[in-house]
């Protein structure tokens, strides 16, 4: 571990908010690989199972300490070509895209570009008066009252239409600034693409480059992902390396979604990546490779709690926050870093355990088809050891 990697996590660590074992008179996290995450293990064997039944197509990559612990891959990525999924298959990551916008706004914050404090109205025109009221905090952290301009009937009426970058980040502004607050600023939380797509409008005004160039340039490469991109539907159609969405229709067949999908992703969702890209991104947030010491435990730190999602049957609740970048959740004394995202034929998971260094990616081009293997990976990751 180099010195750089060693001070962060050495700085995450010194903290109770990232602190990865639970504090003197609990028993210390596991460090061992288990045999449930093995190969032939009973996280394989789920997979095995979902995969056997339909239920999942893609990747699941689970990594300790730097070292690949599990890999596989299963399903079509291009039913129609014949091409699998395999170790390097980009897939649409849907929400998981907002930790590259949250990074960026991060990076511009380190810079002393952009203030946390600060309001929206201050870097963006064109926005309500209340709205234009919001921080840039409470943008980053769903607090900001606003909701999904993607809820407007009138964006889709139109939306796949659209047949350049430029059109549709101009035409899909248009709805972001129309959108209206649903509460008080800083008064309640509520998952907002809205306030993630104005994040990524500041971070292109602030920046002078676009924000798909931005982010290309001091996120994705600045992490070693060398093929994770923005790629548009033309592209997404032809390019053998780029997975195909297969949700299931009302007759419970799967078909070919791209169709459904705009003619590229926003800050809010719909960047590209491989498992492999998405394990380093998650290695360069904690190693000084996109922020300092200190601007990673301020992006990476807990700033407001949600409401627990019911587990899976059989499985452990988490306790969520959300922070500048990512989704905190603790369970069992530990915390797990990430963030999940959907579309259609689309679901995708990433988490990071920093007190153990375990990082799992789960990747498919089906909808709603990692949960079951989240929840397992979680439970046996953040397991107490025998007789601890």
């Amino acid at each position: 571990m180099d010195q750089t990697r060693r001070s962060v996590l050495g700085l995450l660590g010194s903290t109770p908010l990232l602190l990865g074992a639970v504090r003197t008179g609990s028993p210390p996290a596991r460090t061992s690989v288990p045999d449930g995450l093995r190969p032939g293990g009973s996280l394989d064997r789920l997979v095995a199972d979902l995969a056997a039944r339909d239920a999942f197509s893609g990747t699941v990559l689970l990594t300790h300490r730097g070292r690949t612990v599990l890999a596989r891959f299963y399903g079509m990525a291009d039913r129609s070509r014949g091409v699998p999924n395999g170790p390097n298959t980009l897939f649409s990551l849907g929400s998981v895209t907002k930790m590259f916008t949250g990074v960026a706004i991060g990076q511009l914050v380190q810079r002393g570009e952009v203030a946390y404090h600060e309001k929206l109205g201050s870097y963006l025109d064109g926005f309500a008066a209340d709205v234009a009221e919001a921080t840039v905090h409470q943008l980053l952290t769903h607090t900001s009252g606003l909701r999904d301009y993607m809820r407007d009937e009138a964006y889709w009426a139109e939306a796949f239409a659209w047949t350049s970058v430029e059109e549709t980040w101009e035409r899909s502004m248009v709805y972001v600034r129309k959108d209206r607050l649903a509460f008080p600023p800083g008064t309640a939380y509520e998952y907002s693409n809205t306030a993630y797509h104005a994040l990524g409008a500041i971070v292109a005004q602030v920046s002078g480059l676009s924000y798909y160039d931005y982010v290309r340039r001091h996120v994705l490469r600045a992490a070693g992902m060398s093929t994770a991109d923005f790629y548009s539907v033309p592209r997404w159609r032809e390019d053998r390396r780029i997975a195909h969405p297969y949700p299931r229709g009302q007759n419970g067949e799967r078909t070919d979604g791209l169709d459904r999908h705009i003619f590229v992703g926003s800050p809010a969702g719909g960047a590209h990546a491989s498992a492999p890209e998405l394990v380093r991104f998650m290695r360069a947030l904690l190693d000084g490779s996109l922020l300092d010491a200190a601007h990673t435990e301020l992006v990476l730190s807990p700033k407001w709690p949600r409401r627990p999602e019911t587990p899976p049957p059989g499985r452990p609740r988490l306790v969520p926050f959300t922070t500048y970048a990512v989704g905190a959740n603790l369970l069992e004394g530990q915390w797990i870093l990430g963030h999940n995202g959907g579309a259609p034929g689309v679901s995708t998971n990433v988490d990071t355990f920093p007190a153990t260094d375990w990082t799992a990616v789960v990747l498919s081009n089906y909808d709603q088809a990692t949960r079951e293997i989240d929840a397992m990976i979680r439970q046996l990751v953040t397991a107490r050891p025998v007789g601890g």
